[in-house]
């Protein structure tokens, strides 16, 4: 785990051995279960989590009680609430384990102090957050957008390792659609 994360910080930000070492002591390693809810919606945030292993799903409950999935993190990935993380909100989000996972837990309190310490990794997390904000604001346009048709055809060419990975249903939810249209579009795909 500790030679890919540093792979991953390195695309961004060369570190010396020292440096890394340093800045790894401050990971904690941990292993999710399948199933296992690691934020609760109403939980205070402390920790964001890259993800080693497996996939986990970041959803927000809808007062009639349907689950709407805002994003998945897969490996490689980082997820938290993040309204909660950086402003100390209570998350409105949860995020579920889909599969056994392994991820590094970094504290928002452990981030500010590498990122102070560091300009390296200041920049690494700014290009981090430039890119999960681009990549959500291409999410918002094509929901508001494209057709269900459209958006689908768009998660599939995004994230083709999901389609393998997750259920029809956990997809639906993703897209907005039901399991039976997620069929259909799929079908007609083929």
């Amino acid at each position: 785990m500790k030679e890919q994360f540093r792979q991953h910080i390195e695309k961004i930000s060369p570190l010396n051995d020292e440096t890394f070492d340093y800045v790894y002591s401050f990971f904690k390693p941990k292993k999710i279960r399948k199933n296992s809810i690691i934020i609760s919606s109403g939980d205070l945030v402390s920790h964001e989590y890259w993800v080693f292993k497996g996939c986990l799903k970041a959803s927000y409950i809808l007062e009639d009680g349907k689950e709407k999935i805002i994003r998945f993190a897969v490996e490689d990935w980082w997820v938290s609430d993040y309204d909660a993380y950086f402003k100390n909100n209570p998350a409105t989000l949860s995020i579920e384990a889909l599969e056994d996972c392994e991820v590094l837990a970094f504290s928002f309190q452990d981030r500010e102090k590498l990122c102070k310490e560091f300009p390296e990794i200041g920049y690494f997390f700014r290009k981090k957050i430039e890119g999960a904000y681009s990549a959500f604001q291409r999410r918002l346009v094509s929901m508001l957008s494209n057709d269900a048709k459209e958006h689908y055809e768009i998660f599939v060419q995004q994230y083709p390792m999901l389609m393998e990975r997750l259920p029809k249903s956990i997809i639906a939810s993703y897209l907005g659609i039901t399991r039976e249209t997620l069929s259909r579009i799929s079908n007609a795909s083929l």
